[in-house]
């Protein structure tokens, strides 16, 4: 039946490898649980929870919503990719639209809503896979590019790696015995010991070496717990009981946009009818904008690295993929949390062998298994995770090898947007850029008969973001 509804024979797979490429996308990317219910539950990290939600509620809701936009992506695109409450994009929803415009959350996940309506109406209609194709093949092989030094850097700093620096801004973290504690440095060391671990593995052609790496990373991190006093005593696993978390989530959540959302009267009040029509349009625009190209540069990202891309380079099934990630953002608002996006993470299952569906549909069974026994994601440490995302950078930054760099109008945009996603922490920001300069550079070099409407249209777009939004 498997081989029947997913064509494991035809795309050069098993079960079990698909498993093992599940447990890597899910341990990847499971940590989204506890940071999005914390982020939402105590965004000032005072205990005062301004939005008025439970961190339970928030975990039942992320879980959720990543368990079916995980199943729906799988089931309909038969691609390896999994689908839970964006990174940034929900930093945006609780920093920016609800404690810096001041709307409620209520108030908030009307935005998600229109979203992702917006985005049904764009895949329906063909103008989503457009706006894609408008993107230069230069800036589309950077774009897998950047994603992989934005995940590499990202899980730098989840474990310390690299840290703030005051002249700087960042700077590599302390090695230093003298004047800092080994209970600090042993996390950072485990992780370049998992990273050089995964290399030689993947070397030695050993499957699913980036999981083995990652249980490895993992066993090394509980070992060198005994070096450090205390270790074990104040080691703590978060568990959600499963009937209050949802208990929670049906009071506090579930459908809340429909009881409360669409009442702006507090803040017509307070800020008056023309500053919520502009707060509304720039805010669904930030959202639009940045879920739309973090789903296409991930899609494209994860394909290209796997060699799921046709014979034309293009993403296979891509508009039932970009439906189903319209579908979970609106069942996301339902549910209340913020934009559902296909996550970067989904790389890592990607290089560990996953190939179809299979892959998304034993990641969705996992938070599901999350959702209702415990956090598993606890069980490995950050340092572990971080050595998965810093390696699978590694293999992404791969695809710049497509490109000219010898010539100045392929090489600018191909190199600002792989250089400013990490730089911004924003994914859109880099394809942003990327286009800006490929546009302007082809228009003032006589190439301006070469740019499409499309092309400009996505440029035009990118910079009203910029200009209202940021």
């Amino acid at each position: 039946m498997l081989e029947h509804f997913f064509g494991l024979k035809k795309h050069g797979t098993t079960v079990r490898v698909e498993f093992s490429a599940a447990l890597t996308t899910f341990f990847s990317m499971a940590y989204i649980l506890m940071v999005n219910a914390e982020m939402f539950s105590n965004p000032l990290g005072d205990g005062s929870n301004p939005l008025g939600v439970s961190y339970g509620a928030v975990y039942m809701a992320t879980a959720l919503t990543a368990v079916a936009g995980t199943l729906l992506i799988g089931l309909t695109s038969n691609l390896p990719l999994a689908q839970a409450c964006g990174m940034g994009l929900n930093a945006f929803f609780v920093y920016t639209a609800c404690i810096g415009f001041g709307l409620t959350y209520a108030n908030a996940l009307t935005l998600v809503l229109l979203d992702g309506l917006i985005f049904i109406l764009l895949t329906v209609t063909g103008l989503r896979k457009r706006i894609f194709d408008a993107i230069p093949a230069q800036v589309r092989a950077a774009i897998s590019a950047g994603i992989g030094l934005f995940i590499a850097f990202m899980g730098m700093q989840n474990v310390g790696f690299v840290v703030s620096d005051a002249a700087t801004c960042v700077t590599l973290g302390s090695f230093n015995l003298l004047r800092t504690s080994w209970a600090e440095i042993m996390p950072i060391v485990v992780m370049v010991a998992a990273v050089l671990l995964i290399a030689v593995l993947s070397a030695r052609k050993v499957r699913c070496s980036v999981f083995w790496g990652m249980m490895g990373a993992t066993a090394l991190y509980y070992l060198l717990g005994l070096t450090v006093p205390g270790f074990y005593a104040n080691l703590s696993v978060v568990t959600v009981s499963p009937a209050q978390a949802f208990s929670e989530f049906l009071d506090q959540s579930f459908l809340l946009i429909f009881r409360e959302g669409f009442d702006f009267s507090a803040y017509l009040a307070a800020h008056g009818g023309a500053n919520l029509a502009l707060t509304i349009v720039t805010s669904a625009l930030a959202f639009c904008m940045v879920d739309m190209f973090d789903t296409l540069g991930t899609l494209y990202a994860a394909c290209e690295r796997g060699g799921l891309l046709d014979e034309q380079g293009e993403i296979p099934n891509m508009d039932r993929a970009m439906l189903s990630d319209a579908a979970a953002t609106v069942m996301g608002s339902m549910c209340g949390i913020s934009t559902v996006t296909t996550f970067v993470e989904s790389a890592a299952g990607v290089v560990e062998g996953g190939r179809t569906g299979l892959t998304s549909v034993f990641t969705a069974l996992m938070f599901l298994a999350a959702m209702l026994l415990s956090p598993l994601a606890q069980l490995v440490p950050a340092c572990a995770t971080a050595a998965v995302l810093v390696y699978i950078g590694l293999l992404m930054a791969a695809s710049v090898s497509s490109i000219d760099w010898t010539d100045v109008r392929s090489a600018v945009p191909a190199f600002l947007t792989m250089v400013i996603m990490p730089f911004t922490f924003n994914i859109s920001y880099g394809i942003a850029f990327g286009m800006i300069a490929y546009v302007v550079i082809s228009a003032l070099t006589g190439r301006a008969k070469e740019l499409k409407p499309a092309s400009l249209a996505v440029t035009a777009m990118f910079m009203a973001m910029l200009l209202l939004t940021h």
